[in-house]
């Protein structure tokens, strides 16, 4: 039976990689960071954007509403919001909030060394 070899998901990403993982080019990316306020990556010391994972799935899901569904730019805006508006009506996913207080933690660490 074959190993499968199983990759421990890295915390940042570049904008190429990024860009890799999409198909979107790096330019395209910058672009939608000024259309859209919610995407915001954050930058490492050197000023280079520093994609998590969730940034990453909401650059899948601009892509999927403008590319795939057709939307305009103006009505992914509004689809994305009414999306995270239903989210918050949800109950709380403790394990998801921990997951990120998590990652925040190791942030910080990082930084502090």
């Amino acid at each position: 039976m074959p190993r499968t070899i199983r990759r421990k998901e890295k915390l940042y990403y570049s904008i190429t990689e990024v860009g890799e993982m999409t198909e979107l080019k790096p330019h395209i990316l910058r672009y939608w960071e000024t259309e859209f306020s919610f995407l915001r990556p954050k930058r490492n010391r050197a000023g280079n954007r520093i994609y998590r994972r969730k940034d990453i799935d909401l650059v899948q899901l601009i892509k999927s509403l403008l590319y795939v569904e057709g939307y305009t730019i103006e009505g992914a805006k509004h689809r994305i919001r009414k999306i995270k508006k239903s989210k918050k009506l949800q109950k709380v996913d403790y394990k998801s909030f921990l997951s990120d207080i998590k990652e925040e933690l190791i942030e910080i660490r990082t930084l502090i060394s």
